[in-house]
């Protein structure tokens, strides 16, 4: 029989695997902006749709798993499903959830006829469960919802390449197999005056970022996306750590497309970009992560008819 020590030790025992099982509960922190697979913002009505390829990155690209604009009616979003590995509680934890759940009901847990060692463990495993489940279900009821609107296909063709780093030349057309967009889109044209300020964009974000400065990230990234930076800043603080970017050159980018939706205008780019990506301990200067050298992702900005283009989503490509 379990004296009350031995069950004030189990408790202590359990509330601190309980703490360690939340910390990996956490989200997984990315380097730079965008880094390590994740795909997040708002493209306006088009947020779900993939941008079409283009010849920087031909491949298919990572559907948004983040953002502040909902689905339109009967729209779904891949995006949202867990990536598997990513994060705490999927797959097979997940049906093991119900079980747990139900073992707890009726006084047994996962190992319930297994003896008091794996009954113990179960319960560990079981409170682990709920502590991630909850940060979950916090995490989602804190997102923001927009308003979807209709969606709207079409394509600009328009691509530019840049290989020196030394200015852009400008636009030039190619052939695109993107299909007439319906009457209710309203395409943009895309001038040279607009590619060189993505490309200067990419690199104020990325720097800025790196020097964890948000006033400079909220002139040249939306209220959304500066949301989603500071989160990954502040999760860098708690681990002591910082993430510095610096000599960021864009390789190749073109156009994927590029649309209006009432008086806000949309532009997605598709970019191949080199980089310092270095992550050091903010108290010894140490490095304890060197992140590729280079990057291929697809970032769309939006503006206010005659605004500043600000970034609003960054998807990764392929």
């Amino acid at each position: 029989m379990a004296t009350p020590t031995t069950g004030r030790r189990r408790m202590a025992t359990m509330l601190a695997l309980a703490a360690a099982l939340a910390v990996t509960a956490a989200p997984v922190v990315e380097a730079r902006p965008g880094g390590g697979g994740g795909s997040f913002g708002s493209r306006g009505s088009r947020t779900y749709s993939p941008p079409p390829s283009t010849n920087t990155s031909p491949g298919a690209t990572a559907p948004i798993q983040r953002s502040q604009t909902a689905p339109s009616p009967g729209m779904t979003n891949p995006g949202m499903q867990a990536a598997p590995g990513r994060r705490f509680g999927g797959g097979f934890f997940a049906g093991l959830l119900g079980a747990g759940l139900l073992g707890a009901l009726v006084g047994g847990g996962f190992f319930g006829g297994l003896g008091g060692i794996a009954s113990f463990l179960g319960l560990l495993l079981q409170v682990g469960l709920l502590v991630g489940l909850v940060m979950l279900a916090v995490r989602l009821f804190r997102r923001r919802q927009g308003g979807g609107q209709p969606a709207m296909a079409g394509n600009a063709p328009y691509a530019r390449s840049h290989l020196n780093g030394a200015g852009v030349g400008g636009a030039a057309p190619y052939g695109g197999g993107g299909s007439a967009p319906p009457q209710a889109a309203q395409p943009v044209t895309v001038q040279p005056a607009d590619y060189e300020a993505f490309e200067r964009n990419l690199g104020e974000v990325q720097t800025a970022y790196g020097r964890e400065d948000l006033g400079a990230l909220r002139r040249v990234a939306t209220p959304e996306m500066v949301g989603y930076f500071e989160e990954e800043l502040r999760a860098n603080a708690q681990r002591g750590v910082v993430n510095r970017i610096s000599d960021v050159k864009l390789l190749q980018g073109d156009l994927s497309e590029a649309w209006r939706e009432g008086n806000v205008e949309y532009a997605t780019v598709a970019m191949r970009f080199a980089l310092k990506d270095v992550t050091i301990e903010r108290n010894s200067q140490r490095v304890v992560e060197n992140g590729p050298s280079e990057a291929k992702e697809f970032w769309t900005f939006a503006r206010e008819r005659g605004g500043a283009w600000q970034l609003s989503a960054i998807q990764q490509g392929r």
